[in-house]
């Protein structure tokens, strides 16, 4: 996988990519423009063989701005194929771009353009239409589509493939913006890389299937702000080489008291399961029987307040902590805030978070750069009030406030780095770095929606903290495992089945190691 198939691009980086390109002199535009819609056409063959056989109808919709152009592309290169080529343009060719209008004047020579505007309006008999390209808008839309096309595309027997993004789409957010039209597409044929649009939100039910075409630009996106990238294993991190297992970290997972102690015990087995050394688990007097006669790898030791706490962790190898997950409110407010004083790679899930629902600015000012917070949608707004609401404020115009900037604000605010849970998991570190895990498309784990599924979560990452990865490396590759392991399993999974996929997940990875280059 190339590098720029692990970026995530906004709209703008996009853009500067292409410039910085086009600016050096190795490619113009219209070379860029001609890529595009050939790899349209061939992703189009690759997903239904049956139409590159048969050579039917094509319904083309194209925009006013480049996305258009390379509609123009895609239907000469079809005509040239032998497909009936049907063109409607939402606009007038002579204030098209000028890579796009050149597209225009070249179909011009095969076939007609319709007024798309008018058709819509008349009804647009869509029935004998085997395919259908959007390419009305792009990645730059910032503006509702006023155009009625789900009406046009909703009731059609044709494959629905999106140039680059559905029309109506956020390429930054994912999210449709406004109320206005959304196309839903079969299949999504993007550039370069991955957009933000096609991972966020309402981005994957969008998009339908997504293919990445590359049109040979370089990786590197100038601009202020690094892009985003695709959360990834790290095989140099995952394998054990050599050494004994205090050299893989001593990772302490704290319990709730009898009744509420099974989410420490998935999370402190999901630890053990990724390779921490040892794992201990440190619970109340009371429930200290109650977790021995369930555990056998994983040690016990006593843990009932904030100071017995704090003697414990004057051993200096239990160099990781996880607490939250069963925890009880009372419990973690205490021992949060002395957990946090001891400066040890922290993951703080749950209870942990909802208690300082209260009193958020509590929690930042104990929280260090070696925490990961790991809310779901409800924890993140008890504690990020404003982001929540920004985030659920209607999408009027693009580029929207994305579940990734969310994150990003959170992070910065909390001086550590916040995983926001979800289909989509952002993942983003204080200074602004950022990864995101996507379980749609060929990544779907729908399974990963049962109790306890969190727990294991924020075991894995205590674990890959206790190995020595760095929070944000640890989120991103326990993010990536955990849906791993869910699909590995598929239906009827429930939380104890997770850390048990694990080896066979860490199994079936490439065992060579590549060299550093």
């Amino acid at each position: 996988m190339g590098e720029n198939m692990l970026e995530l691009l906004t709209a703008a980086q996009m853009r500067a990519v292409e410039k910085a390109a086009i600016a050096e002199g190795t490619v113009s535009g219209l070379v860029l423009m001609e890529r595009a819609g050939q790899g349209v056409v061939a992703a189009v063959q690759r997903r239904w063989p049956e139409l590159a056989k048969t050579r039917g109808r094509a319904l083309v919709l194209a925009g006013p701005g480049n996305n258009g152009g390379d509609g123009f592309v895609v239907a000469r290169l079809l005509k040239e194929q032998g497909w009936a080529v049907d063109l409607f343009l939402y606009g007038d060719t002579a204030t098209l771009p000028p890579d796009a209008k050149t597209n225009a004047e070249r179909w011009a020579d095969l076939g007609a353009t319709g007024d798309l505007g008018a058709a819509l309006t008349e009804g647009l008999d869509t029935a004998d239409h085997d395919l259908i390209i959007d390419a009305v808008f792009g990645t730059g839309l910032s503006r509702p589509v006023t155009l009625p096309l789900e009406a046009l595309v909703k009731p059609s027997k044709a494959q629905v493939v999106a140039v680059d993004i559905p029309t109506g789409l956020c390429a930054d957010s994912g999210r449709r913006i406004g109320d206005g039209a959304l196309v839903r597409a079969d299949l999504t044929v993007t550039f370069h890389a991955r957009k933000l649009g096609h991972v966020l939100a309402e981005g994957p039910g969008a998009c339908g299937a997504l293919a990445v075409h590359d049109i040979g630009l370089r990786a590197s996106t100038p601009g202020e702000k690094a892009p985003a990238i695709a959360a990834v294993p790290d095989l140099t991190t995952l394998q054990k080489q050599t050494g004994h297992k205090y050299g893989y970290g001593h990772a302490l997972i704290l319990s709730g008291p009898e009744g509420r102690t099974g989410a420490a015990r998935l999370a402190a087995r999901a630890a053990l399961r990724i390779g921490a050394g040892l794992v201990t688990l440190g619970a109340p007097r009371g429930a200290l029987a109650e977790n021995a006669a369930q555990l056998t790898a994983i040690m016990l030791t006593e843990v009932d307040d904030a100071s017995m706490l704090t003697r414990v962790l004057e051993d200096d190898r239990l160099n990781a902590l996880a607490l939250g997950p069963g925890l009880g409110l009372g419990r973690a407010r205490e021992l949060t805030l002395a957990a946090l004083m001891a400066h040890r790679a922290t993951t703080l899930d749950a209870d942990a978070l909802t208690a300082f629902a209260e009193a958020p600015d509590r929690l930042f000012a104990a929280l260090h750069p070696d925490c990961v917070l790991t809310p779901h949608g409800g924890e993140f707004a008890r504690l990020f009030p404003d982001l929540a609401d920004k985030l659920a404020a209607p999408a009027n115009s693009g580029p929207a406030y994305s579940k990734l900037d969310a994150t990003r604000d959170a992070a910065a605010r909390a001086g550590c780095t916040v995983l926001l849970k979800g289909v989509d998991t952002t993942i983003a570190t204080h200074t602004g770095e950022a990864r995101v895990h996507c379980a749609a498309y060929d990544r779907a784990a729908p399974w990963l929606a049962t109790a306890g599924a969190g727990d294991v979560l924020t075991g894995l990452i205590a674990g890959l903290m206790a190995r020595g990865l760095a929070p944000l490396d640890a989120a991103a590759q326990a993010t990536w495992l955990h849906t791993e392991a869910a699909r590995r399993f598929g239906p009827g999974l429930i939380a104890e089945d997770l850390p048990e996929q694990i080896p066979a997940v860490l199994a079936n990875l490439p065992q060579s190691i590549p060299p550093k280059t």
